[in-house]
């Protein structure tokens, strides 16, 4: 394990379907005529292996249909965020291209959750098996209860901006700013990026 230093990008060609895609970091401010719309997801793990735990689930994000898998970060081991002692997480980011409504991709956010054996009632801020947050989804906002984007925790989280920021530096999170200044004003206390 190593400090935090410069970023790593893998890029999942044709990650489903085999097909060329477009690059998401080319799409965060428009949406494609084909109605591929760009989403970034931040995956973390702190129980039964977490490693491997965070790589079935950006596996499981590269089989959603009308998703493709475009982009993941390098893997982040953090220390928990809240009260609760716990083991230390694995984090990672991902960015897809998705066909799906913001809600319709958050449902199956859900149940790759719920299939990888996270139950639905779960303790605040408490160790998971697997957590996968809708971190932003095209340039949409919302305040409602279910679903807010972006997503509230972000600008607080390095854990999140860091591996976020080794994939789309130049990306407009809407009413934050860029994720490249966001990161810049966390500090990377407690993260370690994983050797591969």
């Amino acid at each position: 394990m190593r400090a935090v230093a410069a970023p790593r990008r893998h890029l999942v060609a044709g990650a489903v379907g085999g097909d060329a895609v477009p690059d998401p970091r080319s799409l965060p401010d428009r949406i494609a005529a084909d109605r591929w719309q760009p989403a970034y997801v931040g995956v973390g793990s702190n129980l039964e292996e977490p490693r491997r735990q965070v790589q079935s689930a950006l596996l499981r994000l590269a089989r959603v249909p009308g998703t493709r898998l475009v982009l993941t970060s390098g893997m982040y081991a953090s220390k928990p965020f809240g009260p609760v002692v716990q083991p230390d997480f694995v984090n990672a980011a991902a960015a897809v291209l998705t066909q799906l409504t913001a809600r319709q991709f958050l449902e199956a956010l859900r149940a790759i959750e719920s299939d990888m054996g996270r139950p639905a009632q779960h303790e605040h801020w408490g160790p998971r098996v697997i957590d996968l947050d809708l971190l932003s989804y095209a340039r949409e906002r919302s305040s409602d209860a279910q679903l807010r984007l972006p997503h509230p925790g972000i600008v607080e989280r390095n854990f999140v901006l860091y591996p976020l920021a080794e994939i789309t530096p130049d990306l407009e999170i809407p009413g934050l700013g860029r994720v490249a200044q966001l990161a810049g004003r966390v500090a990377p206390e407690g993260l370690r990026i994983l050797d591969p």
